[in-house]
C-alpha cells in the first residue's frame, strides 16, 4: 500500500504525456481527462482514508532512507489537500468542454492541466525543500502554458507580469536553500526540524526564515506582494482562473504552514508576529480591492486575497485551535472557490459581459445559478452553519483566546466587507429587471453551472457535516504543533 502513495503525482504526469499525443481530437481528449480524472479522485480518497485510519505514510524514492533519498511523506494534511485538489479539478475537467472554445482547448489544454495537477499533488506531498522547489516549477510550467490560452494585449500584458513575477521568486527560493543548506546541511523537513534548534547562527537563520517566508508569500499573494494576481487570474477563461484560484495560491499558503510548523519554530516571537500584522494588511486590502470594482470576475478574484489572510491569521496565532482553523479554511476556500469562478463564468456567459452595471434580471432566465451563486456567497462569507463558518470560528475563538483584538476586529469587518461585496453582485446582477440581451443558450449556461453545484454540494457538506470532518482536521493540526510524529515517521525514529 505504502508504494502506492507516488500514484497521485506520478499518473497525472503520465496522462500528461498520453493527452499531448491527441490535442485535435477533442472528443477523446474530453473522455480520456473526465474519465481519468474521476479514477484519481477516487483513488486519492481511498490513500486518504487509508492514511486517516494507520497514518503516516512515507515512501523513501531509489530506497535511499532520509535524509539522502527523495522523500515523499502522505500525512494527513498533505492527503486531505491533495484530495480537495482532485475533486476541484475533476468538476473543472467537465466544465472545460463549455467553457473554452475549441481552439483554446485544442492547444494542449488537457496536457497543461494534467501537470498542473502532478505539480500542485507533489508539492503537498514532498518531504524536502528542494523538491517543494521542483513540483513549483512543474506547476508553474504548466500554469504558463493554462495562462496564455485565449488572445488579446492585456492577456499578453498580465501573462508576462505572471512569468516574470513567479521567475523572480523562484530564483530567489533556490538561492534560500542552498543558503539554509549552507547553514544547516540539509534540506529534509524532518531533518531540518531537528537540526535548526541547534544552529548557532540563530539571527542568520530568522533572516534565512523572512526570506523564504517572502518566497512564498508572493506564491500566496500576501500583502503587499499581492498586485501581480487580480489581473493576471482575471484574463484567463473562466475554468484556468478557477484552477489557479483554487490551487495555486494555496500551494504558497501550505508552504508557509509547512514550513513555520515544522521547521522555523524557534523565533516564533518574530516571524508569527509578522505573520498576524501581515494577514490583518491581506485581509482588509483584498476586500477593498473587492469593492473598488464593478468587473464580475475581478470581484471574485480578490476575494482570494482577504481568504489568505485568514489563513495567515491561523498560522501566526500558532495555537492547535489557530491551526485547525486555518486547515479547516484552506480546504473550503480551494472548494468554494472554485465554484465561483464556475458560477461566474456561466453568469458572465449568460449576460454577455463582465461588466455589472450592465447586468440585471439574469435570475429570472436562470434561476438555478441565480440561487446557487447566492448560496456560494454566504459559503464564502462564512454565514453559519456553512463551512467557511466553521474556520472563522476557529480562528476568532483563537485570537479571542490570545487577547488579539484588533486581529479579531478586522476578521469580522473583512468578513462583512466580504459579503457586501458578494452581494452586490447577487443585488446588481441577478435581480431587476430582465436584460434585453440575455443569452438564449441555456444548454450551454446549465452545463457551466453543474459543476458549480457538486463544489457548493461538498461546500455545504464541509459546514453542516463538520461533525465528521473536523475530528480528522484537529488531528492535523495537533500533529502539526508537535512536531515529532513528522519527525519520527520520516527518520524511522
Amino acid at each position: 500500500m505504502n508504494n502506492l502513495i507516488f500514484l497521485p503525482i506520478v499518473l497525472p504526469l503520465i496522462a500528461s504525456v498520453v493527452a499531448a499525443f491527441f490535442p485535435k481530437k477533442l472528443n477523446i481528449s474530453r473522455r480520456f481527462a473526465q474519465i481519468t480524472s474521476v479514477l484519481l479522485t477516487i483513488m486519492t480518497a481511498a490513500l486518504t482514508w487509508h492514511v486517516f485510519m494507520n497514518g503516516t505514510i512515507v515512501v523513501q524514492s531509489g530506497g535511499w532512507d532520509a535524509p539522502f533519498g527523495i522523500s515523499i511523506v502522505g500525512d494527513g494534511l498533505s492527503m486531505l489537500l491533495v484530495l480537495t485538489t482532485y475533486i476541484v479539478s475533476t468538476a473543472a475537467v467537465f466544465y472545460a468542454p463549455s467553457a473554452l472554445d475549441k481552439q483554446q482547448e485544442s492547444f494542449y489544454f488537457y496536457a497543461f492541466y494534467f501537470l498542473l495537477i502532478s505539480g500542485v499533488a507533489g508539492a503537498f506531498m514532498t518531504g524536502d525543500l528542494f523538491n517543494l522547489f521542483v513540483f513549483f516549477e512543474v506547476l508553474l510550467i504548466a500554469s504558463y502554458g493554462l495562462i496564455v490560452l485565449g488572445n488579446g494585449k492585456i492577456q499578453l500584458r498580465e501573462s508576462m507580469k505572471y512569468v516574470l513575477f513567479n521567475l523572480f521568486s523562484s530564483m530567489l527560493f533556490v538561492v534560500s536553500i542552498a543558503f539554509i543548506y549552507a547553514v544547516t546541511g540539509t534540506v529534509n523537513f524532518a531533518q531540518l526540524a531537528e537540526r535548526v534548534e541547534f544552529v548557532e547562527q540563530q539571527g542568520i537563520l530568522s533572516t534565512l526564515a523572512i526570506v523564504l517566508f517572502f518566497v512564498f508569500a508572493v506564491k500566496a499573494a500576501i500583502f503587499p506582494l499581492y498586485y501581480w494576481l487580480p489581473n493576471s487570474y482575471v484574463v484567463p477563461n473562466a475554468v484556468v482562473s478557477a484552477l489557479f484560484g483554487a490551487l495555486l495560491t494555496k500551494v504558497g499558503v501550505y508552504s508557509i504552514l509547512r514550513v513555520f510548523t515544522l521547521i522555523f519554530v524557534h523565533d516564533t516571537g518574530v516571524t508569527h508576529q509578522i505573520f498576524i500584522y501581515l494577514a490583518m494588511f491581506t485581509m482588509l486590502f483584498g476586500v477593498i480591492g473587492a469593492l473598488s470594482t464593478n468587473n464580475v470576475k475581478l470581484i471574485i478574484t480578490y476575494n482570494i486575497i482577504p481568504a489568505v489572510g485568514f489563513m495567515l491569521m491561523g498560522i501566526g496565532l500558532y495555537s492547535e485551535e489557530a491551526i485547525a482553523g486555518s486547515v479547516y479554511y484552506l480546504m473550503h476556500d480551494m472548494v468554494i472557490k472554485g465554484a465561483l469562478f464556475f458560477l461566474i463564468g456561466a453568469l458572465i456567459v449568460a449576460a454577455g459581459t463582465k461588466d455589472l452595471r450592465q447586468m440585471s434580471g439574469v435570475i429570472q432566465k436562470f434561476p438555478l445559478l441565480g440561487w446557487l451563486f447566492f448560496i456560494a456567497s454566504l459559503i464564502l462569507a462564512g454565514v453559519p452553519p456553512f463551512s467557511g463558518f466553521i474556520g472563522k470560528i476557529l480562528l476568532l475563538r483563537s485570537g479571542l483566546a490570545q487577547e488579539e483584538f484588533l486581529l479579531v476586529i478586522v476578521a469580522l469587518i473583512s468578513s462583512l466587507l466580504i459579503l457586501f461585496s458578494m452581494m452586490r453582485i447577487f443585488i446588481r446582477g441577478f435581480w431587476g429587471e430582465l436584460m434585453e440581451n440575455i443569452s438564449d443558450d441555456r444548454k450551454r449556461v446549465r452545463n457551466l453551472t453543474i459543476p458549480g453545484v457538486i463544489l457548493v454540494s461538498i461546500s455545504i457538506f464541509l459546514g453542516v457535516g463538520a461533525e465528521a470532518v473536523y475530528p480528522h482536521v484537529e488531528t492535523i493540526a495537533n500533529m502539526l504543533v508537535d512536531r515529532t510524529d513528522y519527525i519520527s515517521s520520516v527518520l524511522k525514529e
